[in-house]
């Protein structure tokens, strides 16, 4: 199987959905800039002409809106809004229209189309450009959320997103660009709603999804060196929750990390503690459940600042050692 990049996987993804799929569009803006948004749109413009792949202006309200009034009349169109900060703008079309659609049709109407949301932050770029809003988009009936770890999952739900019929909010970290995996060429896709085990682990479970991911395999690989077998499961996606996954690892290990990645008050790891908290599992916990989130305080624009604010391997080792003593 090739190796390709995340953001390459990406790429790929768009390609063959605007190839097979003629009925497809992508609406965004910085398309023929690698600054906003690396390898994943390259060459898309020049390939599909601009009717079909358009770089727009900046308004992220106006361009969601005309993303979502194509999708209703079947048109598949992605709209990619290159920093999740700014996605803000498009929250009415978004929260108000796209995820009620469906219902308040009676059924008969679906906003099928994606929201690609890149998360990018980092580099000291500030309070306003490095905000994971992630927990927010989980908490809206109607929308659902992905957020992809690997490559292979980077094209895959991407695919299933466009071709699932409904609004999906598909999020991708530019932190994760660079990293590199097994993708296969074909088309094909991943179930939405579907986590997996990314490391088995028999002492604790440590959940995590897109970024988180990467660091949870690295503690991991740490906390076995002490002796400490960690299991790592990937969401995959925030809204379908794959609760049957997280109940099954939980009770295997009878312990439970959450590595959520956004701030620590409303995040989406206090809905994973409170569904073990709601079930019967609680009751077989060797030691409390714990969370590694990001301080409830705007991102730093110090690059000093941020070596603290932002979660690391190291972080996550600790609150799981912390768990043994």
């Amino acid at each position: 199987m090739r190796i390709q990049k995340y953001g390459k996987a990406i790429n790929e993804a768009h390609n063959i959905i605007l190839t097979n799929y003629p009925e497809s569009m992508l609406i965004g803006q910085g398309l023929t800039s690698p600054w906003y948004v690396g390898e994943s749109a390259v060459n898309l413009p020049a390939k599909y002409g601009n009717d079909r792949v358009i770089d727009c202006q900046i308004s992220e309200a106006t361009t969601t809106a005309l993303a979502l009034g194509a999708s209703l009349t079947k048109v598949k169109p992605i709209i990619l809004h290159p920093r999740m900060d700014f996605f803000l703008l498009a929250f009415d079309q978004i929260i108000n229209q796209a995820s009620n659609w469906h219902y308040m049709s009676g059924g008969k109407v679906n906003c099928g189309f994606v929201s690609r949301v890149i998360i990018n932050r980092g580099g000291g770029q500030g309070a306003q450009h490095s905000q994971n809003l992630s927990s927010m988009l989980m908490h809206v009936p109607g929308l659902k959320v992905v957020m992809p770890y690997s490559p292979y999952d980077a094209k895959g739900l991407l695919i299933a997103s466009v071709l699932d019929g409904n609004p999906v909010i598909y999020i991708d970290d530019r932190w994760l660009y660079d990293i590199k995996g097994e993708v296969p060429e074909k088309e094909y896709s991943v179930p939405i709603g579907k986590g997996i085990i990314r490391k088995s682990g028999s002492d604790v479970t440590i959940i995590g999804i897109s970024y988180t991911v990467h660091e949870s395999l690295k503690a991991a690989e740490i906390l076995a060196t002490e002796g400490i077998h960690a299991e790592v499961v990937d969401l995959r996606s925030l809204k379908p929750l794959d609760k049957e996954l997280i109940y099954q690892s939980v009770y295997k290990t009878k312990r439970l990390v959450v590595v959520d990645g956004v701030w620590k008050t409303g995040g989406w790891g206090a809905e994973i503690l409170a569904l073990i908290a709601e079930s019967n599992i609680l009751k077989e916990l060797k030691s409390p459940m714990m969370r590694v989130s990001l301080p409830d305080a705007p991102a730093p624009a110090s690059k000093i600042l941020e070596q603290q604010y932002y979660r690391t391997a190291n972080d996550i080792v600790q609150a799981v050692q912390r768990m043994f003593l």
